[in-house]
Parts: C-alpha cells; sequence; structure tokens
C-alpha cells in the first residue's frame, strides 16, 4: 500500500485529506510541520509527501529542500494559497513535483497524487545516485552533483589515479575521502597531505620521510606519507603548487612505485593508490612551464571537477539547514531555522568562498543569533553589503604608497557599508549603530568622517 505523509499545521485540513486519502485506498500519516515531517521520514517509508508551505520551524521550502536532499526519490506536492504563488513556483523549480491551490477540488488533488506515485515508481530503479549520495555522506542533489556521484561511484572500485579540480572551498577533500571510503583500500589507511603547506625544504621529507641521521635534528628515522599510506589512499592537496623538483620525484613514485627516504640507500616499494587536487588550472601551468606535462597527463587519468556553489544553487538551501544542525549540536544552540528573506538573499550571493565560506557564516550566525530564527538583520554588513564594483577601485598607478592604496580602499569599504546601512535604517543613527556592531557616538564620528550626516546624500 502506498504511504502518504500530509504536512500542514491547521488541524481541520490534516483531517480533511486523511480522510479523503484513506477513501482512495492509501495509508496516511500526518505532521503538523517540516522537523516532525523528516523525523517520521527516517523511520518510516512514504510514497508522497503533501506539504502546506507555510508553518512554523520548519517550513514548506525548507522541508522540501531536505527531502530532495535526503530522499530524492520521494515526489513533494507543495499546498499553497493564492498569495504565495511565486514561493510555489520558486519550490518547483528546487525539485518539488506539483503544486496545487488553495480551495482546491479534491479530484484535482487525488490526480496530483496518483501521478507521483506512479512516477516514483517509474524512477525508482533509475535513480541510482539517491544510494550514492548517502554513502558519500556529502550534501546536495543538483544535477552537476549527481555528476560527481556517478563519477565516485564508477571509480571508487579501482586503483585509477584520480585529479579532483575546483575552487577554494567546494569540498575536494570530501571527494577524496568518499573514492577512499568506497574502494578496494578502504580497510586500508587515509593519508593526506597540503603540498601548499608545507615548507619546499620539508616536503620532500614528509612525502618520503628520513633516515636517522639525515641532517641536524633527524635523531631517528621517520617513514613519509606514501609509506605510510601503503595499500591505502594517498591525498595530495593543491598538487599545482607542487615545486619542480618535486615533481619530478612524485612521478618516479608513480611509474615506479618506490623511493629512497631522505639521506637513506634502501629502496622503499609501496602500492598505493593516488588521488589529487588542486585549485588551479594545470593545463595553463603545463604551458607557462610551471608544472610537468608527463606528471599532469599521470594525474588526469579521470578527473573529477567540484562545481562551485554558485553554479549548484539547488544545494544551497539543504547545505544550509545541515550547517544549522552541526552547529546547533556543536555550540550547543536552539536556532531553529531561516526566515524567507534570509533563503532568498543566500541563493542571490555568489559565495567566493564556496561551501566553507557558507558552512562559516552559518556559525557565526549560529553563535551569535539572539533569537531562534535567522532574520536579514543577523547577516554580516560585510557580506550583506559587498563593495560594488565601481567604488571597490583598484591598486593602480596613483603614486601612492602601499599602505596608502591599502588606507584609500579599507575607507571606500567603510563608507559604502555605512551609507547602506544607514539608509536601510532611515537614518535612524542608534538602529544603524546596533546593527554595524559599534557605538552611536563611533558612528557619528565616522559619518562626520565621510560626511554621511542626515540629509546628505555623501
Amino acid at each position: 500500500m502506498n504511504r502518504v505523509l500530509i504536512v500542514d499545521d491547521e488541524l481541520n485540513m490534516l483531517l480533511v485529506l486523511e480522510t479523503m486519502l484513506q477513501k482512495e485506498g492509501y495509508d496516511v500519516v500526518s505532521a503538523s510541520d517540516g522537523r516532525e515531517a523528516l523525523d517520521i521520514l527516517k523511520d518510516e517509508e512514504v510514497s508522497v509527501v503533501v506539504t502546506d508551505l507555510k508553518m512554523p520551524r520548519l517550513d514548506g521550502l525548507g522541508l522540501l529542500n531536505r527531502i530532495v536532499t535526503d530522499h530524492p526519490l520521494i515526489p513533494v506536492i507543495i499546498i499553497t494559497a493564492h498569495g504565495t504563488i511565486t514561493t510555489a513556483v520558486t519550490a518547483l523549480k528546487q525539485g518539488a513535483f506539483d503544486y496545487i491551490t488553495k480551495p482546491f477540488e479534491q479530484d484535482d488533488l487525488k490526480n496530483i497524487i496518483s501521478k507521483a506515485v506512479k512516477t516514483r515508481a517509474l524512477n525508482e530503479d533509475e535513480l541510482v545516485p539517491a544510494a550514492d549520495i548517502d554513502r558519500y555522506d556529502i550534501i546536495g542533489s543538483s544535477p552537476p552533483m549527481l555528476e560527481v556521484y556517478d563519477l565516485i561511484r564508477k571509480v571508487a572500485p579501482t586503483t585509477t589515479t584520480v585529479l579532483i579540480t575546483g575552487e577554494t572551498g567546494t569540498g575536494k577533500e570530501l571527494i577524496a575521502s568518499a573514492i577512499h571510503r568506497n574502494s578496494p583500500q578502504k580497510d586500508n589507511p587515509f593519508i593526506k597531505i597540503n603540498c601548499a603547506a608545507i615548507a619546499e625544504n620539508l616536503l620532500e621529507s614528509e612525502l618520503f620521510g628520513f633516515e636517522k641521521g639525515a641532517f641536524t635534528g633527524a635523531v631517528n628515522r621517520k617513514q613519509g606519507r606514501f609509506e605510510l599510506a601503503h595499500r591505502g589512499t594517498l591525498f595530495l592537496d593543491e598538487i599545482g603548487d607542487l615545486p619542480k623538483d618535486m615533481q619530478a620525484k612524485i612521478l618516479r613514485v608513480i611509474q615506479e612505485q618506490k623511493f629512497e627516504r631522505v639521506g637513506g640507500l634502501q629502496t622503499v616499494k609501496v602500492d598505493v593508490r593516488l588521488v589529487t587536487a588542486t585549485n588551479k588550472n594545470l593545463i595553463q601551468g603545463v604551458r607557462d612551464g610551471h608544472f610537468r606535462e608527463d606528471l599532469y597527463y599521470r594525474l588526469n587519468v579521470v578527473p573529477i571537477h567540484l562545481p562551485p556553489l554558485r553554479e549548484r544553487r539547488e544545494d544551497i538551501d539543504p547545505l544550509t539547514d545541515y550547517f544549522i544542525d552541526k552547529f546547533n549540536n556543536k555550540l550547543s544552540r536552539q536556532v531553529q531555522g531561516i526566515d524567507a528573506d534570509v533563503r532568498a538573499f543566500f541563493n542571490s550571493y555568489n559565495w567566493p568562498g564556496n561551501i566553507r565560506e557558507l558552512e562559516n557564516i552559518i556559525e557565526r550566525l549560529v553563535l551569535l543569533a539572539g533569537n531562534d530564527t535567522i532574520t536579514i538583520d543577523d547577516i554580516p554588513p560585510e557580506i550583506r553589503y559587498p563593495v560594488s564594483s565601481d567604488n571597490a577601485g583598484g591598486l593602480g598607478t596613483s603614486g601612492k604608497s602601499f599602505k596608502e592604496l591599502i588606507k584609500d580602499r579599507t575607507e571606500t569599504i567603510e563608507k559604502d557599508i555605512l551609507k547602506r546601512v544607514l539608509e536601510e535604517c532611515d537614518g535612524n543613527v542608534s538602529k544603524a549603530a546596533l546593527k554595524l556592531g559599534i557605538s552611536r557616538k563611533g558612528l557619528q564620528l565616522k559619518m562626520i568622517k565621510y560626511d554621511l550626516r542626515k540629509g546628505n546624500g555623501g
């Protein structure tokens, strides 16, 4: 029997829908808000979810995003009032199966649910990545991420070398970890090293180890990362920053699976599955002579490109909800969610720091939130009011010193933020000072400095 989950904070609506669907032969369960619905979905098999949009704690859009991520096979039908049709259309773009407007004909809802059940049955065998998402512990079910999961599924069971590319903060280490956990090497070590974080003169000993007495301070033999990763996976992050002489040594290990420790004569043989990552364009590095062409082709056997967050906006909401839960637990907070304005802002913001930037902002918001819901007023001004390209300027050829240029740029940014916050607060200095986190007197002095007094457009 197909089970339908109804989610609505109005008891009368729940009773009407429950009676109607039971007469149609459905098994019906109900929840009064999105969080209760998620608890039910953890424990029970559900064929279709029918949810209202406006609910306390977790609304219909928030619930939709969690279902799309955690239960992508389950169709979600949105019930909306006339005034929220725009939001319902947004829900369709974010993965809802369909929506219906109140007041509705019962037959219309029955038909939509019937189609959803049939669609679920048709897709059940085709949507393979659903199980992969759970297995990989990665948040996101946008089309670009589904392609990534498909590549992981194909390459993980092999010993093939993988090159992961993507901007800083896109989660390249998560992909490397997922490959290892689903590989034949999963019961053996997963060793990682950031090639850009270790001084050039120390990198060789970190990678290959050293013998006792190899240099001052080498009082004992030390195994390097290649040796520690024997029969496991070695993840070389920021491989594009590898010095040229180290590139040759890495190439030899890939080709021969052997090396000598620093200061040693004995050859060490290893069996290592290599996964590398970079935020640089290695092809351009090859053209510029900074990266060895033969090493590039050895590393780029199977490339996996991680898209930036701005190209997978469908994943912003589920990532936001995930990080709120994470930092509620970590920081012992009780933030229930974010309001619609914050969701809209997050979905329009370009996230130059990608997922890492989103995670850091959510941690800050959860820690400092004064209420159980994060509002638009909680967003840091430097994020909410990015400096426009017109005002950003550049370090031009003005003849000024570096310190003077930095001072000018900082003052431009400060003035831009102050002006926007004052405009939003309708010139209320006390309210603007509170929002900016500075004293009223401090704000008044800055207004005088930048000629932002009332009645002056600055």
